[in-house]
């Protein structure tokens, strides 16, 4: 039945796609000369904002967030950034860190709203469809405290954007893959001068049953007598691995035309998703059911007041996440017995009012707070059930958080710049200190644009909710991680018009975190937070980018970033037994890079993306045992992709190969990740009001 379905689905596309070629073939497509325009030369000139004075960020350009239409933001950020991105494949749990700090030590922010799990501390970037974001920023360590408190390594903030096309747009993509995978995007907008509508989804599915080599298992060879004369490394299949992921955004923007914007973003996501085995369980995959369930909704309501000098804004939100964990397994008699059936709900009501006032281009003035009331609901429901009514494995809990900042920046001169920021926190009854941020930067040559720029912090972190009331192992008496940041770097950007343009950057950074929190085993058999005495994380990433225009129809784009981030335990044993004093943290490389290129001739593009992390350490004591590391590994990426402008439409077509050279590695210990695969693309995009040619 599943698959007359499967079937049935991709005729129906086929034939969609064959009435589209069809009334595209009986309208001629639009000549060179018609839609190639002479557009006289125009000098760009940079200017350096006053509100970003000694900040250190990445933007993501609109080609990585567009560079493949099926993407979730963990894939964007593992090939344009110098951030570790740590998964297991898709469609599984990805996290990002900063400078070698743990997920939990990144803020991350949609629309200004702070959508950290408040169980976890941390983002699952699996569940943020590339296709859903129009600006992506990275606040590199110091920088993070302009926007958000918390964020001992960075923040990520994240936005979408009002729809900048007049009238109505519709684009379609379907896309097929390797594992009987097929993702669908749609998206249709309307916008004139004072609406602008939009309405974005996604939906995603996939069997996900690709094959690996399983080096946690050796089979033997015998020969005739028994002997054993040989052994290998089988292949498995990963039969429990599939997905279905629906993702719904609508936005709505009105402009008064006096200067006010009034908005709202909703985004739903439903999600269902199969845990797949690990590659040291001996299980049958058909024994047992490992699942998990996610439904969320945020919204958010804005109102922006801009005038020339100044600008106001006030926001309101809601978060609701319903996450289901089944775990069932055969007990040998062909009943599914449960094992565990976690559920937990987590509501968030969100507040926020932004201020910003500019005085004469040299003095800039920001205020903000924000206001977050968590209440989450934990509960093992099987446990529970067995044991009357008295809850063994969760916690019912609420926690009102606020964070507030005041900032100046001042400009004096053109080449030279310093900024200051105060920023507070409360998290339930308990108040941090005060957090300050110290930013300056400089031009030490215009031919170049050679900048130097600096900046220090103070910052602290509070713990999560499962930190100090999961059941069994929270710890309530955790104290909260505190440290301070220092950073330096350089700058330059050069460029000759209609030929190249070059730019690149190189920064030194440093942070020292006391009572850093950690999980670690219990000799009661459950694992339990604690806070260790010190972690000394430093070192440097550098980035590029580069532009090359060949020729009239010829184009080169190169980017490339490296970080080398040593992070070190400097606490004191916990135990006699305790090696990890002054050895690597778990799961953080020493060193990552990522480079992309694309090369583009008139309409079609070719595109090259490359990342790489060195070994990671899978235990705090850094031993190198069968389990004690996992090797390095590098990822290789390739597309093509040809657009077709037609006088009713406009047609593309992409192929793209993941793993090129079907590299066999892992990126969480136990977890295999998938071989070469393939994904090809056609997508959509019909024109309306065409202009009647005389």
């Amino acid at each position: 039945m599943r698959r007359h379905t499967v079937i049935a689905v991709i005729m129906s596309v086929l034939c969609s796609v064959t009435d589209i070629l069809i009334a595209a073939a009986q309208t001629p497509e639009v000549s060179e000369e018609e839609r190639v325009l002479d557009i006289p030369a125009v000098t760009v000139t940079g200017y350096r904002s006053v509100k970003d004075t000694g900040i250190t960020q990445t933007i993501m350009d609109s080609v990585a967030l567009r560079d493949n239409i099926a993407l979730s933001m963990a894939d964007i950020l593992s090939f344009n950034s110098s951030l570790f991105v740590k998964n297991c494949g898709r469609a599984t749990l990805s996290t990002v860190s900063f400078r070698g700090t743990s997920p939990s030590h990144t803020q991350v922010t949609w629309n200004g709203m702070r959508i950290n799990n408040p169980m976890l501390g941390m983002t699952d970037f699996s569940m943020i469809p590339a296709y859903f974001i129009d600006d992506a920023r990275l606040l590199h360590g110091t920088s993070s405290v302009s926007d958000t408190g918390g964020g001992l390594g960075g923040a990520v903030k994240l936005a979408t954007k009002p729809v900048s096309e007049q009238g109505l747009t519709l684009q379609f993509v379907q896309g097929v893959g390797s594992y009987l995978t097929f993702d669908d995007f749609l998206r249709l907008n309307y916008a004139d001068d004072r609406w602008q509508v939009s309405t974005r989804a996604v939906y995603s599915s996939s069997r996900n049953d690709y094959k690996y080599r399983n080096h946690d298992k050796k089979e033997n060879i015998y020969d005739e007598n028994m002997n054993i004369v040989g052994s290998y490394y089988p292949i498995e299949r990963n039969l429990s691995g599939s997905f279905r992921d629906l993702h719904l955004l609508q936005e709505v923007y009105y402009n008064t035309g006096l200067g006010d914007r009034i908005g709202l973003n909703a985004w739903y996501i439903n999600s269902n998703r199969e845990l797949p085995l690990q590659t040291t369980d001996y299980a049958d995959a058909t024994a047992f059911d490992n699942r998990q369930r996610e439904e969320t909704l945020r919204g958010i309501l804005s109102w922006e007041h801009l005038r020339s000098e100044w600008k106001l804004s006030l926001k309101a939100g809601y978060a609701h996440t319903w996450l289901a964990y089944d775990y069932s397994r055969d007990i040998g008699n062909g009943i599914m017995a449960v094992m565990t059936r976690s559920r937990s709900y987590t509501d968030t009501f969100y507040a926020e009012a932004h201020g910003e006032y500019a005085v004469c281009d040299k003095w800039f003035f920001t205020a903000d707070i924000a206001a977050y009331q968590h209440l989450v609901r934990s509960r093992d429901k099987h446990i529970i059930k067995q044991q009357g009514n008295r809850a063994i494995v969760g916690y019912n809990k609420g926690r009102a958080e606020l964070s507030g900042a005041l900032s100046v920046k001042w400009r004096p001169v053109e080449r030279f710049g310093i900024g200051a920021v105060v920023r507070g926190e409360m998290y339930g009854t308990a108040w941090a200190p005060p957090i300050p941020a110290l930013f300056i930067d400089g031009v030490v040559s215009e031919r170049g644009n050679i900048t130097l720029r600096a900046s220090a912090s103070r910052n602290f972190r509070f713990p999560t909710l499962n930190d100090l009331y999961f059941l069994p192992g929270g710890n309530p008496d955790l104290r909260y991680e505190k440290g301070w940041s220092y950073d330096g770097g350089i700058s330059f950007a050069t460029s000759r018009e209609g030929i190249f343009s070059l730019s690149g950057s190189a920064t030194w950074f440093e942070s020292r975190v006391d009572d850093w929190i950690i999980w670690l085993p219990t000799a009661k058999g459950f694992f339990s937070p604690r806070n260790l005495k010190s972690v000394h994380a430093y070192g440097t990433e550098l980035q590029a980018s580069l532009h090359v225009q060949f020729a009239s129809e010829w184009s080169l784009n190169l980017d490339g970033t490296f970080s080398w981030t040593p992070s070190v335990n400097c606490g004191e044993k916990l135990s006699p037994a305790d090696n990890s004093v002054g050895k690597q943290l778990p799961y953080i490389p020493r060193c990552s890079a990522a480079v992309s290129g694309c090369l583009s001739w008139r309409r079609w593009s070719l595109l090259y993306k490359w990342c790489y992390y060195s070994e990671r350490f899978t235990m705090s004591s850094n031993e190198t045992s069968l389990t004690g590391k996992l090797p390095p590994y590098y990822m290789n990426n390739l597309s093509l992709e040809k657009c077709f402008v037609l006088r009713r439409a406009e047609l593309s077509l992409k192929g793209t190969i993941n793993n090129l050279f079907n590299e066999d590695y892992l990126s969480v210990l136990s977890h295999p990740m998938p071989g070469i695969n393939f994904e090809f693309f056609i997508g959509i995009k019909p024109h309306w009001d065409l202009p009647r040619r005389k």
